[in-house]
């Protein structure tokens, strides 16, 4: 893993050799958002076919409703046709967290690199960067404590947090308008219908759990989830524009 780190902190000092005329000392921020950029472009693909298949589990929403009333008694006769209707129609139901998945390791790493006292055995020179002030490897709680909520680092984290929350609302909003849109009866007798609308009601608050985890992690790690979220929201935008307006939830109408 040694090995990883030092090659992925390599990576990064690379990047920011020929940003450094342009960028100055936020040479190595500029890098982190370019590496981000590489990678969500690099997953893109997925992204894409992701969407595919959720439009095509929309459009097969009218026939997974007439499988939850015929087997309303048999959720184990339930769970073999369903898997049976998607291997038929070509639809796999975890295509959707491939993009996210492909994105741990990048994310572990950036963060491990600005955790990273040293590296290789040698004191981590990356540390010594910053962001319009902001040490890369600093955290919020740190920036408060040197120069308060609007001294230069805390300014910094205030805009990161600015770009998160309307990113956050965006989503939050988008996800709304599409519940409404969608059937809003669910069967309670369904098995775990109530935790399927428990969590359609809270996912739009998932959003703003973003807020947290660029408060905690370093600065370099925060401005990884910062870009990458806010390349998810327009990405779903355009991939999903045209996406079927009414689909069911999980849940199904009561026979």
């Amino acid at each position: 893993m040694s090995t990883i780190i030092s090659a992925f902190a390599h990576l990064v000092d690379v990047l920011a050799g020929p940003l450094g005329p342009l960028f100055h000392g936020s040479a190595v921020a500029a890098a982190i958002i370019l590496f981000t950029i590489c990678v969500r472009l690099a997953v893109h693909p997925l992204s894409r076919a992701s969407a595919r298949g959720q439009k095509a589990r929309a459009e097969l929403a009218p026939r997974m409703a007439e499988l939850r009333r015929k087997h309303a008694k048999n959720p184990e006769k339930l769970r073999e046709e369903t898997a049976e209707l998607y291997a038929r129609e070509k639809v796999s139901p975890l295509a959707g967290c491939l993009p996210m998945l492909l994105q741990l390791p990048a994310f572990y790493l950036m963060y491990r690199v600005f955790y990273s006292r040293e590296i290789g055995g040698v004191p981590n020179a990356l540390l010594g960067h910053s962001l319009l002030g902001a040490p890369l490897g600093g955290r919020w709680t740190a920036a408060l404590a040197h120069g308060g909520l609007f001294g230069p680092a805390g300014l910094v984290y205030l805009v990161l947090f600015v770009i998160i929350a309307g990113v956050a609302t965006f989503n939050a909003v988008r996800t709304r308008r599409q519940q409404a849109g969608a059937d809003p009866v669910v069967d309670v007798s369904a098995p775990g219908a109530g935790a399927v609308a428990g969590m359609m009601k809270i996912m739009p608050l998932m959003y703003f759990f973003t807020l947290v985890t660029v408060a905690v992690v370093p600065l370099a790690a925060g401005l990884y989830v910062v870009t990458s979220t806010t390349w998810t929201a327009a990405e779903r935008y355009f991939l999903y524009r045209d996406a079927p307006a009414r689909a069911p939830l999980a849940a199904t109408r009561s026979a």
